[in-house]
């Protein structure tokens, strides 16, 4: 399983890159391997706001459906639109071309609540 070590990690599998007052957000290798084939992305829309903790997108897999929370709080500033067209990035890019959205941070120390690699690493067992 792939653990970038530049990125940060929810406890619920999602992981964060950060681009000065905005990060990009995605689901882990690890989460994308647990639901298997990506059939749809749910990406929120641009200008939504969001809360830590709270679900603000969905990923089906011919498996399930799974709800998908944001790491952090603030605004939603892009989406990868994309995924409407190729969900299977998910899959086979999760860390790249699979990112979810883009959110602009409106409290930038929850990011202090986030793993690192080592500690996510831990908790999934990689």
């Amino acid at each position: 399983m792939n653990v970038p070590s530049d990125l940060s990690y929810s406890a619920d599998h999602e992981w964060v890159r950060r681009n000065g007052a905005s990060v990009r957000i995605g689901i882990t290798d690890y989460a994308q391997d647990a639901l298997g084939d990506v059939v749809f992305v749910q990406v929120p829309s641009v200008g939504a706001k969001v809360a830590k903790g709270q679900s603000f997108s969905e990923v089906e897999s011919t498996k399930s459906v799974s709800d998908i929370y944001a790491p952090v709080s603030g605004t939603v500033s892009a989406v990868n639109d994309a995924l409407g067209t190729q969900p299977e990035l998910v899959n086979t890019d999760p860390y790249g071309d699979g990112w979810i959205c883009e959110i602009t941070l409106t409290d930038e120390s929850e990011l202090g609540d986030l793993l690192d690699a080592a500690a996510y690493g831990n908790l999934t067992g990689a």
